[in-house]
């Protein structure tokens, strides 16, 4: 799917490091307050995307409603980091991720989310809930069951909108924060709001979601849909069929459609919640603002709707700076742009 002279470009080591390295040079204060060659991060081996294919054998853990599955690297005691995927993406996002991170010293935990993988609801009659504050109460759930009293958090896509909810609601379970997309909080009220027409059809799926159809739609074609997802949110990304199958593998776990199903609706006002997580999703309608240290993230060439970074810096009241990664760098920036997203990680962790 690519030729040379593109898999090269995509390695993004020239223009893209440039971009990290005048994003460090902000997150240190600028120059005044930069050392050159100190920081733990640009100590970091170098990595290139798809160096790595596979994590050691995935762990099982009861965790609140969930039996959750998950791949961990590095130390036992070392701080921790928790990784979070999006749709439909799956824990592979960060495979090149958590070696860079366990090589320097960190303890990674990367969760399949509700409806993907190996993770599965203990109970048969549990209702399966979509809504965003759901997913990252699972989060808190799982860093209960791990004894994991606090972590830097890093996602992008339902992975950096579950970082958000914690940091925001839970600032004690948050360390730190690496968002993509940066502040992607909302509610049923905002979901609403009819945007203009070429911005209504970014979100072209989540009308068809809206219908039986679409629910049927998306169960029989899951990995052609996937696979389209992939293609229009990373256009640059020449990603090969071995990539693409080692993460769709995850979206044959059997809650997964009535997740993404119901995630889309709710957000669309056109399901139902549960009652029990009300207040959460108040005190979410109110954009709270996010006080701990924060790296936004985004790449240049970002296929799927995200706002622009002066949307959103205004939500981050803590130490906080935006690094745009340029190189062709798509949606999914961890498995496009690993390095830059472990330095970005590392930056934040260490502030």
């Amino acid at each position: 799917m690519s030729n040379d002279i593109n898999r090269d470009r995509r390695r993004f080591f020239g223009t893209a490091a440039m971009t990290v390295a005048a994003a460090q040079l902000a997150w240190s204060g600028g120059a005044a307050d930069a050392q050159p060659g100190k920081s733990k991060a640009s100590e970091l081996p170098k990595v290139r995307p798809g160096t790595h294919t596979s994590f050691a054998p995935l762990k099982q853990i009861d965790a609140g409603l969930l039996n959750v599955g998950y791949a961990e690297a590095g130390p036992a005691d070392g701080p921790a980091v928790i990784l979070l995927h999006g749709w439909p993406y799956d824990i592979y996002s960060f495979v090149d991720v958590a070696p860079l991170l366990a090589s320097a010293g960190y303890r990674v935990i990367i969760p399949y989310l509700r409806g993907y993988g190996t993770t599965r609801f203990l109970a048969d009659a549990t209702f399966r809930n979509g809504q965003p504050s759901v997913v990252a109460v699972d989060i808190v759930a799982l860093m209960d069951a791990l004894k994991i009293e606090k972590a830097t958090l890093a996602g992008f896509d339902w992975g950096a909108r579950t970082g958000d909810i914690i940091a925001a609601l839970w600032p004690e379970r948050c360390k730190a924060l690496v968002s993509v997309s940066g502040y992607l909080i909302g509610s049923q009220e905002s979901g609403k709001i009819p945007l203009p027409p070429k911005a209504e059809l970014e979100w072209w799926y989540q009308f068809y979601f809206a219908t039986e159809r679409g629910r049927a739609g998306y169960d029989k074609y899951r990995r052609d849909f996937s696979r389209l997802i992939w293609q229009q949110a990373s256009p640059k990304w020449e990603f090969d069929d071995a990539t693409f199958n080692r993460s769709a593998a995850a979206f044959d776990n059997p809650d997964h459609v009535a997740i993404v199903i119901h995630n889309y609706r709710w957000r669309q006002g056109l399901a139902d919640g549960e009652s029990k997580y009300d207040d959460l999703e108040k005190r979410l309608a109110a954009s709270p603002v996010i006080a701990v240290p924060t790296i936004t993230m985004e790449g240049d060439a970002n296929g799927a709707p995200h706002p622009p970074p002066s949307a959103y810096a205004k939500q981050f009241s803590g130490r906080y700076s935006h690094r745009t990664i340029r190189g062709g760098i798509g949606h999914n920036l961890p498995q496009e742009a690993p390095q830059a997203f472990a330095e970005a990680i590392i930056d934040v962790a260490e502030s």
